[in-house]
């Protein structure tokens, strides 16, 4: 595969936002790693809002507990059966992309947003979901870059291209769902079951791999939502902690305050 160029430039406005105010948006995060059904059901609630028009576009940032998720190219030779751990459940999304892993001590980003208020299409969404990505590693002076045809960001470790950010969106009437993962303190041992993304050969990282070091997530996920609010020309007028019922439903940071 064939790195694009590395050094980094200002990305052009969309147009929409080029002569108006930020929009106002809408974050949500949790504090404890979550299991991955009820944070789906969260996104549907959150994008029938977003889509009747009765919130703004909303960033939901968190963990979750250990699960490997299989998008729309997931092939069958993608997935090891006899590797995986019976602890950690397959879940079949309907995202793109193949499969990956998640896990505590991965920042899970969830952009539930109108897509024609910030790109022309899914392939510039993309790109700005890796923008931001990108912003964030520098932050840590980790230099991310794009691949050809491969969705994501990397880097290079030890003279070779490894994958620090995997990206699997779906629009759905004009309204996007799922999003990104970047991988902070991890285990990356779970990826080495899977061909991650479908990518054979795929070596997948960590900004503590990278670092050799512990990074504090919570920082992480405030330079993420800042890097996404200046990407996608958004202020956040509404920032809420969401948390579980008894029943394992997601309750609170549905509703704007």
């Amino acid at each position: 595969m064939r790195a694009e160029a590395i050094t980094l430039e200002p990305m052009p406005p969309h147009a929409s936002s080029a002569t108006s105010p930020a929009r106002p948006g809408v974050l949500i995060t949790f504090a404890k790693p979550m299991r991955f059904s009820a944070v789906w059901a969260l996104q549907q609630h959150v994008h029938a809002e977003r889509l009747a028009g009765t919130r703004s576009d909303t960033l939901i940032l968190l963990e979750h507990l250990p699960v490997y998720t299989a998008g729309r190219r997931t092939k069958p030779g993608h997935i090891k059966p006899e590797r995986i751990s019976s602890d950690i459940p397959v879940e079949t999304v309907s995202r793109g992309g193949s499969v990956t892993y998640h896990g505590p001590g991965q920042l899970i980003a969830y952009p539930i947003v109108a897509l024609t208020h910030h790109a022309p299409g899914v392939k510039a969404y993309v790109h700005l979901l890796e923008e931001v990505l990108i912003r964030t590693l520098r932050c840590w002076d980790i230099q991310g870059y794009r691949m050809e045809k491969t969705p994501g960001v990397w880097t290079r470790s030890q003279h070779r291209e490894v994958k620090i950010a995997s990206i699997g969106a779906r629009l759905d009437r004009g309204i996007t769902l799922h999003g990104f993962a970047l991988n902070v303190n991890n285990d990356l041992a779970p990826f080495s079951r899977i061909v991650p993304c479908g990518l054979e050969g795929c070596r997948m990282t960590s900004m503590a791999d990278m670092l050799e070091m512990e990074v504090p997530l919570p920082l992480v996920a405030e330079q993420v939502a800042k890097a996404f609010s200046t990407v996608f020309h958004l202020e956040w007028t509404t920032s809420s902690e969401g948390r579980m019922t008894q029943n394992e439903t997601v309750a609170a940071a549905t509703q704007e305050l």
